[in-house]
């Protein structure tokens, strides 16, 4: 059986909150980071944490369109030698860098996300995900590192919780890594990493200047090669499809780790009416109501704040228009207060309408719809669910063999990947 080190935990804990506290509490200035400098322009822009709206813990620098050009020169500068680097002595670089954030730097790379992204540590732990994308990385550029990198730089584009830039780079190629505004405080930690793993100035070269500056620049360049980010996040609605031969306990599971404790983001639930009535709206209401929300500091709170006024107000205006909808009832939930972060309860939207604005768009907060079904017509959800756009991930809950079979040729192709039964827990 597997031991967890009870004091090793217990340490590790302590030590993410000393750094919250002192990266919390310091006024951080950040710069570009252009070959071998840091360009503090003096344009500076503050940087306010989400759970606390009105504290500003530091100050980015804005960067030119010279700096553009500086950055485009300072990889093209470098590529040759880079690319001219054997496959082991890249890889090795990247595998370096997971090894710091694995030790000296995880509690630190952690502690920025949960400031600036006001991310639950047990919700997403960063450097986890950081360190498994590093690794796997090298695993599959392993298979196709023959394939000869092309002459010129990269330009990767980072939403504020997905990075993803290491594989060009690791192929032999140069990037211009141009991070969001929510990320400031990890990008500039994970610069930092990229340094002391020995990756050569320029290879890698972070920017923060403004959108339109940098489509003029970039896409007119000779050398521009392509561009690598991870928008694909924002084009699907995971769901959840339960059969009426179901276990209403993992149901109740799955409903609450995949809407409100994880990254899944499963948002559209279709549920049979008797096992919804029967027990897993009591079990899922009493389950919510357990769940703490403020600050990502204290590690009870298991619900946070949105990642800025926008979000708060699009989903808060997905509730607002549910509350007066005939065809919908929130049965918990619904509160939204910005007055010291950007907070929203868990909100659960009962519907008689399939196709309902919230089935349908993907919302990217702490809201789930179910869709209630008479148990007789689960063949007909099937289409229903078919009906609306491609997704990510599904998961279906049934217990009988047949019916399982029966359902996953339905959605073959329809998602990315598709899970039986599943549950986290």
């Amino acid at each position: 059986m597997f031991k967890v080190n009870a004091n090793a935990y217990i340490l590790s804990r302590l030590e993410i909150k000393k750094n919250y506290d002192e990266m919390f509490n310091s006024k951080i200035e950040i710069p570009q980071s252009i070959g071998n400098e840091k360009i503090f322009s003096g344009i500076k822009h503050p940087i306010y944490t989400p759970h606390e709206n009105k504290k500003i813990i530091g100050y980015w620098h804005e960067g030119s369109e010279k700096d553009i050009h500086n950055a485009i020169n300072s990889s093209l500068s470098v590529h040759k030698y880079w690319s001219n680097i054997s496959w082991a002595d890249r890889a090795y670089i990247f595998l370096k860098a997971a090894d710091l954030i694995s030790g000296p730097y995880r509690s630190i790379i952690n502690a920025a996300t949960m400031i600036c992204q006001s991310q639950n540590l047990f919700k997403s732990d960063t450097a986890c995900e950081l360190i498994s994308f590093l690794r796997f990385n090298v695993f599959y550029a392993n298979k196709i590192f023959n394939e000869q990198p092309r002459l010129g730089f990269f330009v990767a584009i980072t939403p504020f919780n997905f990075t993803y830039i290491s594989l060009p780079a690791l192929m032999g190629n140069v990037v211009l890594w141009i991070p969001s505004e929510k990320q400031l405080y990890y990008a500039n930690v994970l610069m930092e990493i990229f340094k002391k793993s020995g990756l050569p100035d320029g290879v890698i070269n972070c920017l923060l200047t403004n959108c339109k500056t940098t489509s003029n620049v970039i896409l007119k360049h000779p050398n521009f090669s392509g561009v690598t980010g991870s928008v694909f996040k924002y084009f699907y609605k995971n769901f959840i499809w339960v059969h009426p031969n179901s276990n209403p306990k993992e149901v109740s599971k799955a409903l609450l780790y995949g809407a409100f404790e994880s990254q899944i983001n499963v948002s559209r639930a279709y549920i049979p009416k008797f096992l919804w009535k029967k027990s897993i709206k009591k079990k899922l209401i009493e389950n919510i109501n357990s769940m703490k929300l403020g600050s990502p500091r204290n590690f009870s709170n298991l619900i946070t704040s949105l990642i800025d006024k926008i979000s708060f107000l699009k989903i808060k205006g997905y509730i607002d228009r549910a509350q007066n909808d005939n065809n919908c009832h929130i049965i918990i939930g619904g509160k939204c207060d910005s007055s010291k972060g950007y907070f929203i309860t868990p909100t659960v939207i009962e519907t008689i309408n399939p196709y309902y604005e919230s089935m349908i768009d993907e919302i990217f907060g702490p809201v789930l719809t179910v869709y209630l079904y008479e148990d007789c017509n689960w063949e007909k959800t099937i289409s229903l669910v078919k009906n609306l756009k491609y997704c990510f991930t599904g998961y279906i809950f049934c217990d009988d063999r047949d019916i399982i079979s029966y359902i996953t040729k339905k959605f073959k192709y329809y998602a990315g990947n598709i899970f039986i039964n599943y549950n986290q827990y």
